[in-house]
């Protein structure tokens, strides 16, 4: 029986498998594998090589031939980061919980703000409420680089009237960054909120409350998944951002992330695997809540987007 199993295949047993074959992988499928081959190589080969250098010795990292396998997982470029008893210690645990402290401050009161204007262009009639949204849509539209200018203009003369300082000030770097992240969740929450039926909120109000109690119990309840995809979102932005703080910092005690990769990396003696191990921490916050918080991104990124 064995043998009889063993056989080999027959002339038309072997054109009926192969024209199987044919018809499974036809030519759209073939191109569908390729191109999301290389979408998904192009993805995650950069992570992969940002973190695997992070393990690799300078000899390594630095050579003429590419290494794409460390030879052992060295923790020396993590040692430098986080060790005191390195003699090149970096402290860069400082620099994150000044990240943190920049980065949630400013995703909190981005979308206290954004929820209270978006629900006014939203569901509101008042005057000018046409201009307020093409304003927001305006300022969305120009790079942070062209505000910058202005905004520390105008926080150095109200710094001077009310006796504070501009630089190396981790609360005027919060205010900045709302210059960025504000319109962002207006837009969004804006969208979001037209999706909810105004017929639910007239209930309320028939049923005696405020204006603020329907916010507060009915609509923000529905609105979760909007609230979490700009919290994340506007958290991203200010996590990552490193034109402004690059501008308002100087202190090395307050660098957050970014001005501390870029201080590293512009260091004199050369130490590329540094830079890739905190660039590694530095991506991993993100990701944690990109995973975590998936399923109320992808509501609130659809509604918020594309309805409305």
């Amino acid at each position: 029986m064995s043998h009889h199993s063993s056989r080999p295949y027959s002339p038309d047993q072997r054109r009926n498998l192969f024209d199987h074959l044919a018809h499974q992988m036809n030519l759209s499928r073939i191109i569908f594998a390729l191109i999301f081959t290389f979408f998904i190589t192009g993805v995650l080969f950069p992570f992969y090589w940002m973190v695997s250098s992070s393990f690799k010795s300078y000899a390594e990292i630095g050579g003429r031939n590419p290494v794409y396998v460390p030879s052992a997982l060295r923790l020396d470029a993590y040692k430098e980061l986080f060790d005191p008893a390195h003699k090149s210690f970096q402290n860069f645990g400082t620099n994150i919980m000044n990240s943190v402290k920049v980065s949630v401050p400013a995703a909190i009161l981005t979308v206290i703000l954004s929820t209270l204007g978006a629900y006014a262009v939203a569901r509101l009639n008042f005057r000018g409420k046409n201009l307020m949204v093409n304003g927001i849509l305006l300022i969305y539209l120009f790079p942070g680089v062209l505000l910058i200018i202005p905004l520390f203009a105008m926080l150095a003369q109200v710094s001077t009237q009310l006796g504070f300082d501009v630089q190396d000030n981790l609360s005027v770097l919060i205010l900045t960054y709302l210059a960025q992240t504000l319109p962002v969740g207006l837009y969004m929450l804006a969208n979001y909120f037209r999706t909810i039926p105004s017929e639910i909120e007239q209930a309320g109000l028939i049923d005696g409350c405020s204006r603020l109690q329907v916010i507060w119990k009915i609509t923000l309840p529905l609105a979760i998944p909007a609230l979490v995809s700009v919290f994340i979102y506007t958290f991203m932005i200010a996590w990552n951002e490193f034109l402004y703080a690059f501008i308002f910092l100087n202190s090395n005690d307050l660098f957050t992330i970014p001005i501390k990769i870029s201080a590293i990396f512009g260091d004199p003696t050369p130490r590329p695997h540094v830079v890739m191990a905190a660039s590694t921490i530095m991506t991993l916050p993100i990701i944690v809540l990109f995973l975590a918080m998936e399923r109320y991104l992808e509501q609130g990124l659809v509604s918020g987007g594309v309805k409305g």
